[in-house]
């Protein structure tokens, strides 16, 4: 084997130098480590991210075994991106004299995860793809469970840990039946070889399928969601429910195309009832909810369904409008769970009762999680509008018209609970709001981040609609 293929591998080996440089620093920087590991951890991303997007040819490597396109180098920033904005929203908590652990071992954790999702992005093999798999999700199990010392932290690790194993057994045993049929784990070789409706294809996809609905939270996989975004430290849900969820939607379509084509009708039929599922279940039990990390858990479910809308096309629309999603989605979400952390740790306050009359008290925080709330809720001219727009167009593309009315029907049920919050801060009464306080510097500058995103992504797709639409007479 040509050892030299692995410096092909440019992201994975840039993220593997900024893990190495984070531990070394961890180790080195003794007392100082505390005040100085944010801005050197940032900073290492920045100039990653930075190579990232540093444009290459497609190519593939070790026969097949890690493929590589502009498209995957793109989705790999975008992730960056999400990473950045929590390591910023992570500081105020890991400064705490009562944080009792180290913040470069959440750091590194978080690094080895990304790590595992770019394996899984980069994969032409199902070994590779489950490695990569397996390298995310256990260091994921460490991170819900970090705050040793809090009691629904440990229970959360625990239920993450179990529940990814069982999903994982059912993904493996899944990939072994595919083995069976083909004789080869290379997805072109899947795809070339007879690899038809027969039972063990079938029963392979089936299991495949539902080991990545363990992933992506769909319904009925979902049930271990709400616990565990509950019980894990807020900054770590707030990375659970965007970053992995991207990484493995992208993933998830990429294998579905690739290896599966033979089997387009019946996988297409799955993701239908899955989405259905997932879209209307999770919404049903938003509106319950009181405490804001369940209440964002449902939320994540139901968003997971739309982005399956972009999967189930299975066409470079599709991907497109996946890819897109995705990126909207991070900067909304995370700008939400950024407000709700900072809230956290200056009050300790997580029910949505706690938060009538926030807008009386804490004003620019409320407009910041309002419009990160108009755009999950799909309202113009904010991003989130274009991005179900685009992902709607995708789906309506490949003839799934009842699917994408289904889907239009529950946003506006997603639009009520969303403005339950926005009627809590505004209109409600609250004889003991949430005091007024400042935000620290770091947080500031990932809601910066986000409001810029929420917003100029959102006038970027207006303008393109309106050149393309010029463009064509329109």
């Amino acid at each position: 084997m040509d050892y030299s293929q692995f410096l092909n591998m440019k992201e994975e080996l840039s993220l593997m130098v900024v893990i190495a440089i984070v531990l070394l620093y961890d180790i080195i920087a003794g007392d100082k480590r505390k005040q100085t590991m944010t801005p050197v951890v940032i900073a290492l991303m920045v100039f990653h991210t930075a190579f990232t997007l540093v444009p290459s040819q497609a190519y593939s490597i070790f026969g097949g075994m890690y493929t590589h396109t502009p498209m995957m180098s793109i989705v790999k920033a975008i992730l960056n991106l999400g990473v950045i904005i929590v390591f910023l929203q992570a500081d105020i908590w890991l400064r705490r004299e009562d944080t009792k652990i180290r913040a470069g071992e959440f750091y590194e954790l978080i690094l080895c995860t990304l790590l595992g999702m770019y394996m899984m992005i980069g994969a032409g093999h199902f070994l590779m793809f489950y490695i990569g798999l397996e390298t995310a999700s256990i260091p994921m199990a460490a991170l819900v469970a970090f705050d040793k010392y809090r009691h629904h932290s440990a229970e959360a690790g625990a239920k993450y840990i179990l529940t990814a194993m069982f999903s994982s057994a059912l993904l493996i045993f899944g990939l072994s039946l595919v083995y069976g049929s083909c004789g080869s784990l290379y997805f072109d070789d899947v795809t070339y070889t007879v690899f038809s409706g027969g039972p063990m294809a079938i029963c392979a996809l089936v299991l495949f399928i539902s080991g990545m609905g363990f992933k992506l939270s769909l319904v009925p996989f979902h049930l271990w969601t709400a616990d565990v975004y509950q019980g894990a430290p807020t900054n770590v849900t707030s990375y659970l429910s965007v970053i992995s969820k991207g990484a493995a939607a992208f993933a998830f379509m990429t294998i579905l195309v690739k290896a599966f084509p033979e089997l387009v009708d019946q996988w297409q039929t799955a993701l239908y009832i899955l989405i259905v599922l997932s879209i209307t279940i999770a919404n049903l039990f938003a509106i319950r909810q009181q405490d804001l990390k369940r209440f964002m858990a449902f939320s994540s479910i139901s968003q997971a369904g739309y982005i399956m809308l972009g999967v189930i096309g299975g066409n470079a629309l599709g991907m497109t409008s996946l890819v897109y999603y995705v990126l909207v989605y991070i900067v909304a979400n995370l700008a939400i769970f950024g407000v709700i952390n900072i809230v956290e740790q200056r009050s300790g306050k997580l029910e949505f009762s706690d938060y009538n009359g926030f807008y009386q008290t804490n004003p620019k925080l409320t407009f910041i999680i309002t419009l990160a709330l108009f755009s999950l809720g799909g309202i113009p001219p904010f991003a989130g509008f274009f991005s179900k727009f685009f992902i709607f167009a995708s789906a309506v593309e490949q003839g799934y018209v009842w699917l994408v009315f289904i889907a239009l029907l529950n946003t506006i049920i997603a639009l009520y609970y969303y403005l339950r919050l926005v009627k809590a801060m505004y209109i409600l009464p609250n004889e003991t709001p949430i005091a007024t306080f400042r935000s620290d510097a770091c947080t500031r500058v990932s809601l910066a981040i986000c409001l810029i995103g929420i917003i100029g992504f959102g006038l970027v797709s207006a303008i393109y609609d309106c050149i393309n639409a010029y463009s064509y007479g329109l």
